[in-house]
């Protein structure tokens, strides 16, 4: 017995006008600045729902879910350390002026836990970017 999504990811490609795309290695340009007043304005609700219906299709579909985790190896490697990093820019936002906290969680040295968001205050200052990307970290790491 074969189970296929064909008809729900051409359904979701269609219903997003993307059905005649072509594939891409990023799906952003690097450098790319995000802002309210750039491009046209979206409909919140709309862009939520595709947003679950495109988690919803990479967690049913192997193939999908295999090109979403194709850069995580686990390798034996002999010990069991666990090193975290993280980092954070400061207000990158151009709309609100938030910044961005992000860390990585390896253990024994494979990639095990990530995470990027946006901060829910405006921080004054880089220090204060960077206490709270440090807080999220150690917060995973525990």
């Amino acid at each position: 017995m074969v189970l296929s999504q064909r008809k729900y990811a051409i359904d979701l490609l269609t219903e997003t006008s993307m059905l005649g795309c072509k594939p891409a290695v990023t799906p952003i340009d690097q450098g790319f600045k995000m802002s309210t007043e750039a491009g046209e304005p979206i409909d919140r609700e709309r862009y939520q729902i595709l947003v679950g219906k495109l988690i919803y299709q990479s967690h049913t579909c192997p193939d999908i879910s295999f090109a979403v985790s194709m850069g995580l190896i686990f390798r034996k490697n002999g010990y069991v350390s666990i090193e975290g990093y993280c980092n954070s820019d400061w207000a990158s936002c151009f709309d609100d002026r938030r910044s961005t906290s992000g860390y990585c969680i390896f253990v024994g040295g494979n990639l095990v836990s990530w995470k990027s968001k946006k901060q829910s205050l405006v921080a004054r200052s880089i220090a204060e970017t960077e206490y709270r990307a440090i807080a999220l970290g150690v917060a995973e790491l525990l």
